[in-house]
């Protein structure tokens, strides 16, 4: 039997890996996926130390759905709508930790 070192990354599950690879398709790359791979490094230590996979499987819905919004935010912004009457997520959720 070999032993492996504790302290190298998890391969990322198969989903995971597709949707790495769609991410770094997106023109968004750049800041898409180093954010993903925080929070799947994030959601793996949570699973890791709960014994419970509902944080990767949060990691994996919330990204697909960002994902698929995109080409409907960059339509909205193609357009030149008018989105300075949005308001601050830290008006609605007050300030994060």
């Amino acid at each position: 039997m070999t032993a492996q070192p504790e302290n190298l990354p998890a391969p990322p599950a198969p989903a995971a890996a597709q949707l790495l690879a769609q991410l770094r398709a997106d023109r968004r790359a750049d800041s898409w996926v180093p954010a993903f791979e925080q929070d799947w490094a994030r959601a793996l230590e949570d699973a890791r130390h709960s014994f419970n996979l509902a944080p990767v499987h949060d990691v994996i819905r919330t990204w697909r759905a960002r994902l698929a919004a995109a080409p409907a935010v960059d339509a909205f912004l193609a357009r030149g709508c008018d989105d300075s009457d949005g308001i601050d997520l830290d008006q609605v959720l007050g300030t994060r930790p």
